[in-house]
């Protein structure tokens, strides 16, 4: 905790006047109790409440000001504004980026990369009736844009279950001159053609029923597992008039799994090669997914309202990012020279296989 910014901290609270006639249990101790029981998993309120009582003595060198009661907790969570650490999150991104710009991401590459995908996050109905997915089911998704450099959360949305995933591509501004990852669900030439307008470029897999005529072909060392590089243009007449620039289509061939896999690029400069690597890493995010602590206890998330649930949410966000910072500032400290975080997620071997085919 020593590393993150108290005063910058401070001024997300007094921005949304977050301790506004508050007498005790200010947004730092909510912080540091949140943060506690993310980094060390605990279940439920009654279990954050157990452990920080258990080192009362200790409680005031950790930073707590007031002491931890299970219902202030809970009260503090479902009444206080979740915007708070929306933007300490945002503080604790452009300080943990620029320390993992220049680490490898195993593709030979100086821009900028992110990985877009969404995870579901399944709910109790009866708790969140506003929530429902299914007809005896209810959840929210929780959309992602990962930068490769170091594997950070740039961007998460909230929504609805049933929202489509290619929506949110409305809400992302592209970064000129970047990369981005897509599965096959962000497939939409409309919403591409402005990666395009706006200098960036994407990888994305291709469907089966989208109409392509081949313009061009190119030579390809097929001992690589390129089978084909072509340069085409969308022939369907809808397709066509949401994108009319050409696009280029890599045809790479996974020898472990036997599979062949197609994608869609706009950018032509790149070997054939690397494009196939960059769609590779796309499986980052699934891992971000798979070991990260987003499951906060679920009496923390017993809300009646869809805008609540961003609370333990976005507090998670801030959790996911301070690990990175303290690691990599301690690291620069002892003057030990800096790897690249190992995820902490165990992939099986099955997992591994399925990295080309999510």
């Amino acid at each position: 905790m020593d590393y993150l910014p108290t005063y910058e901290f401070q001024k997300c609270v007094n921005r949304y006047q977050g301790e506004y006639k508050l007498r005790n249990f200010s947004c730092r101790d909510q912080f540091l109790s949140m943060a506690f029981a993310q980094l060390t998993y605990r279940e439920s309120l009654r279990d954050i409440e157990t452990c920080l009582r258990a080192i009362g003595s200790k409680l005031y060198h950790m930073g707590f000001k007031s002491t931890i009661a299970r219902s202030t907790l809970a009260d503090a969570n479902e009444s206080r504004d979740w915007r708070i650490y929306a933007d300490f999150a945002q503080v604790l991104i452009a300080i943990a980026r620029p320390l993992y710009a220049h680490d490898p991401i195993g593709v030979e590459l100086h821009q900028s990369l992110y990985a877009l995908d969404s995870t579901t996050i399944d709910l109790c109905l009866s708790l969140f009736p506003w929530a429902r997915f299914r007809q005896h089911k209810a959840a929210v998704k929780m959309h992602t844009l990962l930068d490769l450099h170091g594997n950070i959360p740039t961007f998460i949305r909230i929504t609805d279950g049933q929202v489509h995933d290619v929506n949110v591509l409305d809400e992302i501004l592209p970064e000129a001159g970047a990369f981005y990852v897509l599965d096959r669900g962000y497939i939409d030439f409309e919403r591409l053609f402005v990666f395009t307008l706006c200098s960036a470029f994407f990888v994305v897999r291709t469907k089966e029923n989208i109409l392509l005529q081949r313009r061009y072909s190119h030579p390809v060392d097929k001992t690589t597992g390129v089978r084909s590089d072509h340069t085409v243009i969308l022939t369907a007449f809808e397709s066509a008039k949401a994108y009319p620039d050409p696009l280029r289509r890599v045809c790479y061939l996974d020898i472990e799994t036997n599979k062949q896999l197609k994608f869609l690029t706009n950018n032509f400069a790149l070997p054939a090669l690397t494009i196939a690597q960059i769609y590779k890493c796309r499986w980052q995010v699934e891992l971000f997914f798979e070991s990260s602590t987003w499951c906060t206890p679920s009496d923390v998330m017993e809300f009646q309202e869809p805008i609540a649930l961003n609370r333990p949410l976005v507090g998670s966000l801030d959790g996911c990012v301070r690990p990175y910072i303290a690691r990599r500032l301690l690291c620069a400290g002892s003057k030990v020279r800096s790897h690249k975080l190992v995820s902490p997620a165990a992939v099986s071997t099955e997992s591994a296989a399925r990295q080309w085919s999510v």
